[in-house]
């Protein structure tokens, strides 16, 4: 069994959408004649075993969004539920803030996309990676010619295993052409860290 996440954010990004984004929420913006997360729930729709999809962010539930959701569960034959965040909580943030609805029903694991990421989503491929290799966590990248790498997370990878051996967010200096896509597939248990990361910093917080 499977689920995905799509992270979509809040309406104060989408700064280089303005004025567009004050309008109608970047994830619902037109891309191929259709909602730009349409594409990605029809990416995961695709996937055998795909038994949910949650969407996570802080836009308030408004007509469009909640009419959006309604005809995706329709269309795709799948539940498809929005879960709010009180404040934005970032990537991580919200994975754990959410981790009990994500891990409900047991998953073997769960993809998590970028929802302003349009591609081709090769999911199945990943998974199957996944299943051949088995890790916590797996990341889908791409090249990039030099200049562009700087405006991305950049991965330094072992060329044998293809195992992260470093990672840096828009680095200052050119540090790999190998970028983050913004698509990812979690175990449970990459949640974990997670989970270590954030007890540390509120007994941080505390003292």
């Amino acid at each position: 069994m499977l689920k995905a996440v799509i992270l979509i954010g809040g309406p104060q990004k989408g700064t280089r959408f303005r004025p567009l984004s004050f309008e109608v929420p970047k994830p619902l913006f037109p891309v191929a004649g259709v909602p730009m997360i349409q594409h990605h729930i029809e990416a995961c729709a695709q996937v055998p075993g795909m038994q949910e999809i949650l969407l996570i962010g802080f836009y308030q539930p408004d007509e469009p969004l909640t009419r959006f959701l309604e005809a995706a569960q329709q269309e795709f034959n799948l539940p498809v539920r929005y879960l709010q965040e009180f404040a934005p909580l970032g990537t991580g943030g919200g994975l754990y803030h959410f981790r009990d609805q994500i891990l409900a029903g047991g998953p073997e694991a769960f993809f998590v996309l970028n929802a302003d990421v349009c591609s081709d989503f090769p999911l199945s491929a990943m998974l199957a990676a996944h299943r051949h290799q088995p890790h916590p966590f797996l990341l889908l990248g791409t090249t990039a010619n030099r200049t562009q790498s700087l405006n991305y997370g950049c991965i330094v990878e072992n060329p044998q295993t293809h195992e992260v051996l470093h990672y840096v967010e828009k680095p200052s200096t050119f540090v790999s052409d190998i970028i983050n896509c913004g698509v990812y597939l979690f175990s449970p248990e990459a949640l974990k860290p997670l989970r270590d990361v954030f007890q540390r910093n509120q007994k941080d917080g505390q003292l």
